[in-house]
């Protein structure tokens, strides 16, 4: 018989080995990957929504303007009644008759021998006609003062709190001025979209001096240490000489405490086509008017404005409204708002 203390070592290290090897299985089962999850019980990833291309958000405007040069550019060769057509297109686009005119003009001249030659000619004339422009938001003083004018309806109120929207995003903080006293409710929208965008603002009682809440406007940017002041005027009709010597009165106050105004921002509403070249003739006999924003781009099939404005006074534009959204003020800039125009032809 086997001694038994040999037969309990012999157990013992059985034992043991039958452990060990226990243990490696195991954290080798741990470190194995486990099973991927069925395609069927996955989560779904949400589809990256591509924000909507300037040719999109100006549609009314490419499918009408690049419908008629379509039909235009379509010919087969550049004959009389091709360039009738492209005028017309062009005059139906707003540009009107004498800008649309001196833009064949000088199409012609270049001599094209195709219609895709007189395309891009045309191209090239409409970047001419708004290149040269200065289209930043000057800022030299400090704080810096700009003061937004425009006629009833045009949506002055919403661009100015989508102005301050776009200049906090880049680390400029605004105050705006209520100087809109005639109405009660310009105060209460503007207060609205200011509490929206997360900017101070000031205001008075409806009837007040619009020049005293400007210069109380500006006090508190320069107390508070806010870099521009945003001045809100009351909607005018340009034709209307006394409520615009009351903006010049505006004018005179805020330059003669910051010394200059940096911007005085010219709001049209581009569904009004050319009477937009008289209020800004208007509004430029009586303030220097520096920089047009064009609203409602999106809800007009007359784009042409925009270059027409340019090419008659000389004033450039520097946003323009595709939206009711805060984010829909955008800078301008020529060769998307040309391609955009053109995207359709």
């Amino acid at each position: 018989m086997d001694d038994p203390l040999v037969l309990i070592v012999g157990i013992i290290v059985a034992a043991v080995v039958a452990a060990v090897v226990a243990f490696r299985v195991n954290r080798s089962r741990k470190s194995l990957p486990g099973p991927s999850a069925s395609p069927e019980l996955a989560t779904p990833t949400k589809p990256t929504v591509a924000a909507p291309s300037l040719a999109d958000r100006l549609a009314k405007s490419r499918d009408a303007l690049g419908g008629r040069l379509k039909a235009a550019f379509g010919r087969d060769n550049l004959d009389d009644e091709f360039w009738s057509d492209l005028e017309d297109a062009l005059v139906a686009s707003d540009l009107g008759i004498a800008v649309s005119t001196e833009v064949v003009s000088a199409v012609r001249k270049t001599k094209p021998e195709s219609p895709a030659d007189a395309k891009a000619a045309l191209r090239a004339q409409l970047l001419a006609v708004l290149s040269g422009q200065d289209r930043a938001i000057n800022r030299s003083n400090t704080p810096s003062v700009i003061v937004v004018v425009g006629v009833n309806g045009v949506g002055k109120t919403t661009t100015i709190a989508k102005l301050a929207a776009r200049l906090r995003e880049e680390g400029v903080e605004s105050l705006l001025g209520a100087a809109d006293t005639f109405r009660a409710a310009a105060d209460t929208q503007l207060r609205t979209w200011a509490e929206r965008v997360g900017t101070e603002i000031v205001s008075a009682e409806p009837g007040s001096d619009p020049a005293s809440v400007a210069f109380d406007a500006y006090s508190a940017t320069k107390s508070r240490g806010k870099d521009v002041c945003i001045i809100d005027t009351a909607g005018r009709l340009h034709s209307k000489q006394n409520l615009m010597s009351e903006l010049g009165k505006i004018v005179r106050v805020l330059e003669r405490e910051a010394g200059s105004l940096d911007e005085v921002l010219l709001v049209l509403d581009a569904t009004t086509g050319q009477n937009g070249i008289a209020q800004t003739k208007e509004f430029s006999n009586v303030v220097d008017v520096s920089g047009i924003v064009l609203t409602k781009m999106d809800g007009t099939a007359r784009g042409g404005i925009a270059i027409a404005v340019e090419k008659e006074l000389g004033v450039p534009v520097k946003f323009i409204g595709v939206g009711e959204g805060v984010d829909d003020l955008i800078r301008f800039e020529p060769d998307a708002f040309v391609d955009a125009l053109l995207a359709g032809s």
